[in-house]
C-alpha cells in the first residue's frame, strides 16, 4: 500500500469511528439516574423535589382503535372504561380472588367439616356443677352421718326423745333441698328436648336449667309456706317443727335418689323411657313417705283418714299439678313455632 493512502484514508477511519459511536444522551431516563445525580446526604424531600424537576406528569391518551384480539365469530370486546357496562363484564373469574387482589382478607381454603353437636357430656360448666354437687353431699355425710342415720332409724319408729337438730345440720338440709330443685330442673330439661322440642327460643342450657330449678324452688317454697299456715291453725308448734323438719328430710332423700339418675343421663345417655320411670318411681315413693309421716305425726291418735287424705289432697296433689301445668305451659311458650 502507498503512505499517501493511509495519509488520505486515516480522516475518513476517524470519521467511520465517530459515527459508529453510541451518544448517551445527557437528560436522566429514570428516577435512579436522577437519584445518583444527587449528592448522598440529599434529604427525601429533595429527591423528591428533583424527580419532579426531571419528570413531568403527561395525560394518558388511550387508543381509540377497535380491539381486534377477540375471537373468531364473536363481537369486538367491549370498552372497560364504559359506565354503562354490565357487571359481568366488569369482573373476571379472578376478581374476588385473594391471590389476585391482597386487600382482601384470606378465607379457608378447602371444604369445612360438619360442626360438632352439642352435648351435655361434653360441657365443662355442667360438670364442674355436678362435681361440686357430689363434693357438697359427701361433706353433708360427714358431718351430719349419726344424725341422718338416725333421722333414717326413726322414720317408721318414733324414738322416744327427739334429737337435737344445730343450726349446721338445718343449713345441711337447705343445700341438699336446693340440690333437690337442680336435679329435678336438669331432669325436666332432658325430658323438654327429648320429648316436647329442642327448638326453644332460650337456646342456652344453662339459662334453661337455671330457670327450671328455679320453677322447682318456687314450688317447695310455696308448699312450704301453705303447710305452715295451715299446720298454725291445727297443730300445735311441736308438731309443726316435727313435721317440717321430715318434710325438709324427704325433700333432701329425693335429690340424693335422683343425683346417680342425672350422672348416668349425663354421662351415659341411657334410654330416657327408662330414666322417666325412674324419676317418677322417685316422686311417688317420696309422696308414700310423706303421706305415711303425716299420719303419723298428725293424725295416729284420731285416725280419721278422710281428714287425711283432703289435707294431702289440698296440700300434696294440687300443688304438684299446679306445678305441671305452669311447667307445661312455660314450656308451650318457649317453644319455637316455625
Amino acid at each position: 500500500m502507498h503512505p499517501q493512502d493511509s495519509i488520505v484514508s486515516e480522516p475518513v477511519v476517524s470519521a467511520i469511528i465517530a459515527d459508529t459511536i453510541v451518544h448517551r444522551p445527557t437528560r436522566p431516563q429514570t428516577p435512579y439516574q436522577v437519584l445518583r445525580m444527587l449528592p448522598k446526604d440529599a434529604t427525601p424531600a429533595q429527591q423528591d423535589s428533583a424527580i419532579q424537576a426531571w419528570f413531568k406528569p403527561n395525560e394518558i391518551h388511550y387508543s381509540d382503535q377497535p380491539d381486534t384480539l377477540h375471537l373468531p365469530g364473536h363481537d369486538a370486546g367491549r370498552n372497560p372504561r364504559d359506565v354503562n357496562l354490565p357487571q359481568y363484564y366488569r369482573e373476571t373469574f379472578f376478581a374476588k380472588d385473594t391471590l389476585l387482589h391482597p386487600e382482601l382478607t384470606a378465607g379457608r381454603y378447602g371444604v369445612a367439616g360438619d360442626p360438632v353437636n352439642y352435648t351435655v357430656r361434653n360441657d365443662d360448666a355442667i360438670t364442674c356443677m355436678l362435681l361440686f354437687c357430689f363434693m357438697m353431699a359427701t361433706i353433708v355425710f360427714s358431718y351430719s352421718r349419726q344424725l341422718i342415720t338416725h333421722q333414717l332409724k326413726a322414720f317408721f319408729y318414733p324414738p322416744r326423745k327427739e334429737s337435737f337438730i344445730t343450726l349446721t345440720t338445718s343449713r345441711f338440709l337447705y343445700f341438699l333441698g336446693l340440690q333437690t330443685c337442680l336435679m329435678m330442673g336438669i331432669m325436666y330439661y332432658f325430658y323438654t328436648i327429648n320429648y316436647v322440642t329442642d327448638d326453644l327460643l332460650i337456646d342456652t342450657p344453662y339459662i334453661l336449667i337455671g330457670f327450671f330449678s328455679t320453677i322447682f324452688l318456687a314450688y317447695f317454697l310455696g308448699k312450704t309456706f301453705i303447710y305452715y299456715l295451715v299446720n298454725t291453725i291445727f297443730f300445735d308448734s311441736k308438731k309443726r317443727g316435727h313435721w317440717t323438719w321430715t318434710q325438709s328430710f324427704i325433700t333432701a332423700l329425693e335429690g340424693i335418689a335422683l343425683f346417680p339418675a342425672v350422672m348416668l343421663e349425663v354421662y351415659f345417655t341411657p334410654s330416657i323411657q327408662n330414666v322417666a320411670f325412674y324419676f317418677v318411681s322417685i316422686i311417688i315413693l317420696a309422696k308414700i313417705l310423706t303421706f305415711y309421716k303425716c299420719w303419723s305425726i298428725f293424725f295416729r291418735q284420731k285416725s280419721i283418714f278422710l281428714q287425711i287424705i283432703l289435707y294431702l289432697c289440698a296440700l300434696e296433689i294440687v300443688p304438684m299439678l299446679a306445678l305441671w301445668g305452669t311447667l307445661v305451659m312455660i314450656t308451650n311458650e318457649l317453644k319455637v313455632i316455625f
